[in-house]
């Protein structure tokens, strides 16, 4: 969690629904809708929320021409989507909090996480972005600092301002939990999909628009084997 002390904090958020009945691998109770913080400090069961979230938005429907078959075994068939599709989606973004006023920017409908770049045309491009509708928050840079609307198409919208070598700093940090946060998916990974493990962290990877980590060996089972062997 990047932050400036008891001031402005900023996090990469997943935007999450109940489980209902999944049973693939261990997931965790979640609020009807709301956003899961990615960092380097989730429980398994948090992990295995945001990759079974992330794989779901990205399931595809029957395959086009060209396209690789689903697998028949359920948990192949369930990461077919994340596994095989060009472009990957990963609903929410950065969730920017004032703790002072209690003011709290969050993604609007239809942003992902992996474009997150725009904020840094804020800071060194054109100096605007937007990030999702309904809500629908703005970023805009003037001068030095830089004006976070949390809903640029209220006239009364809660505002958020900061000095933009301050933005800069709290999006770095943001970028380190996102990084910590795909380093933990990958162990995760390699105990609880040892088949899979390689592949998914390199669709988290590819969907977060970060470098591949390294994929830790899966623990031995009892008789030697993996964890699921």
């Amino acid at each position: 969690m990047a932050h400036t002390p008891g001031v402005i904090v900023v996090q990469p958020v997943l935007e999450v629904y109940a489980p209902d009945d999944f049973a693939l691998w261990p997931v965790a109770g979640t609020e009807p809708y709301g956003f899961m913080p990615l960092s380097g400090v989730l429980t398994p069961a948090e992990v295995g929320t945001a990759v079974m979230r992330i794989a779901r938005c990205n399931d595809v429907g029957p395959e086009s021409e060209g396209q690789p078959a689903r697998p028949a075994d359920p948990i192949g068939a369930f990461l077919h989507g994340l596994l095989t599709m060009d472009d990957l989606f990963v609903p929410g973004g950065l969730r920017v909090t004032d703790t002072a006023t209690g003011v709290t920017l969050l993604p609007g409908c239809c942003n992902g996480l992996e474009e997150r770049g725009a904020w840094l045309e804020v800071l060194d491009g054109d100096g605007w972005a937007s990030f999702g509708h309904d809500p629908s928050p703005s970023a805009e840079r003037l001068g030095g600092r830089v004006r976070l609307a949390v809903d640029v198409d209220r006239d009364d919208s809660p505002v958020i301002e900061l000095s933009t070598g301050e933005l800069r700093r709290l999006l770095a940090g943001a970028e380190r939990d996102l990084a910590d946060f795909l380093g933990l998916a990958a162990t995760w990974a390699a105990r609880q999909l040892p088949g899979h493990a390689l592949q998914v962290t390199a669709a988290l990877a590819r969907a977060l628009v970060l470098p591949v980590p390294d994929v830790p060996a899966a623990p031995p089972g009892p008789s030697g084997r993996g964890a699921d062997g």
